[in-house]
């Protein structure tokens, strides 16, 4: 990976960055950005561009599996893919053995399931602990598990900038914790959760922990079964770049499998799919998460996603987004500080995701402004710009142009 030179925070630097980096030619794999008004597009971490391969992919499975062997792909491919794409999800990213990962549903289908089950496996526990910060899906979901069972919720009040440390976790921790629900990178700040640490804090006092990897995958490396990690789920329509809507993961630790009894029993997870049977007998091993028909199209843009980050390789993916990471922070001290701007994403680069966070007094009128002038952020409240740094699409000269035209549009709204 390139090496910034902090003292020349210009476009000629910007361009030999892109020239020294070994990952740019991946750019060239996605679909180009046909709107010449985009300076620059960074969401990457709300929703990835399209693969050219994606889009031939879907028109194969159209044409071809769906098309010509019509039904009979289901036995022929289909009914196997929600397994064989964990699994291999699992290897590229997840850090997870094979059968402990599938593909399936959204992630908050998937989270509920992996909520009721974690509490099922432990009887007699009747608190969950979250924190307030987290994204509105997790608070949301936990809380109404734990009212559906008649559960405690323990908050942790985190700052919302700074993330959930260990110690946070620790001090609500008791031998009436049943579950832990946490996210690895904060949705606004990037800052990572230990993820190793809190784990196995929980563990100490009995309990099991659920982790949202929804802005982790694909874009910071999990050693889930290292961390003996016990359930995890996550998105794949942002850095790994599968499509809106694109089907979600589930992980349950082997140790897990036998006793785990998701709450959605759908004919799918069912041991026998096709046999019609009275009752509900849970399939051996991950499959047994799933509940109705797969999304086999959804499906496509996982594989293609999953297949170009094993090319490109997850290390180096990573040691690109801190690079770009650095990048912003310098030249939003440079360029944004003195118009009232401040670096809300940790400075240290083994605590921050993918993105970095500015925040501003005005940073939801200017966001409007940004989209409007072709920087493509998003804003989440109270006061943060979000700005998202996919290292396959994104580029040391276009993050460049974006922060020199956030600065401008900041001096023009103050003038």
């Amino acid at each position: 990976m390139p090496t910034i030179r902090t003292a020349r925070l210009t476009l000629d630097e910007a361009a030999r960055l892109d020239a020294a980096d070994d990952l740019a030619g991946f750019r060239d794999r996605f679909i180009p950005i046909d709107d010449p008004q985009v300076v620059a597009y960074l969401d990457g971490n709300s929703l990835g561009r399209p693969l050219k391969a994606t889009a031939a992919r879907l028109g194969e499975v159209v044409a071809q599996e769906w098309g010509a062997r019509m039904i009979r792909s289901w036995e022929e491919r289909w009914l196997a893919l929600p397994e064989q794409l964990g699994d291999r999800l699992g290897q590229v990213a997840l850090g997870a053995a094979p059968g402990q990962t599938i593909i399936a549903d959204s992630t908050s289908v998937c989270l509920y399931k992996s909520l009721r089950a974690a509490v099922a496996l432990r009887p007699g526990r009747d608190e969950v602990i979250a924190d307030t910060a987290n994204f509105p899906t997790d608070r949301f979901i936990v809380d109404s598990v734990a009212n559906e069972l008649g559960l405690t919720m323990r908050w942790i009040e985190a700052d919302p900038w700074a993330g959930v440390a260990p110690a946070d976790v620790d001090a609500l921790l008791s031998e009436r914790t049943a579950v832990v629900l946490l996210s690895h990178v904060d949705y606004r700040s990037a800052a990572i959760a230990d993820l190793s640490t809190i784990t196995s804090l929980v563990h100490r006092h009995g309990g099991l922990v659920v982790w949202d990897l929804c802005h982790s995958v694909a874009s910071v490396p999990v050693l889930l079964d290292v961390a003996k990690a016990d359930f995890a789920v996550g998105c794949t329509y942002k850095f790994l770049n599968a499509g809106p809507g694109a089907p979600a993961f589930l992980y349950v630790n082997a140790r897990h499998q036998r006793e785990f009894g998701q709450p959605i029993t759908g004919w799918m997870g069912a041991a026998d799919a096709f046999g019609m049977e009275d009752r509900y007998r849970p399939a051996p091993g991950i499959r047994r998460a799933l509940s109705g028909t797969p999304s086999v199209l959804g499906m496509v843009g996982v594989a293609e996603g999953t297949e170009l980050l094993a090319e490109a390789g997850l290390p180096r993916v990573r040691a690109k987004a801190v690079e770009l990471g650095r990048w912003v922070i310098e030249l939003a001290d440079a360029m944004l500080t003195p118009l009232g701007f401040t670096v809300a994403s940790p400075r240290q680069d083994e605590l921050r995701g993918g993105h970095v966070t500015l925040r501003h007094r005005h940073a939801e009128r200017l966001s409007r402004k940004l989209i409007d002038n072709g920087v493509i952020i998003d804003f989440r409240g109270p006061d943060g710009i979000r700005i998202g740094l996919s290292p396959l699409t994104t580029c040391f000269t276009e993050v460049w142009h974006a922060m020199d035209r956030i600065r401008r549009l900041a001096v023009r709204s103050e003038a």
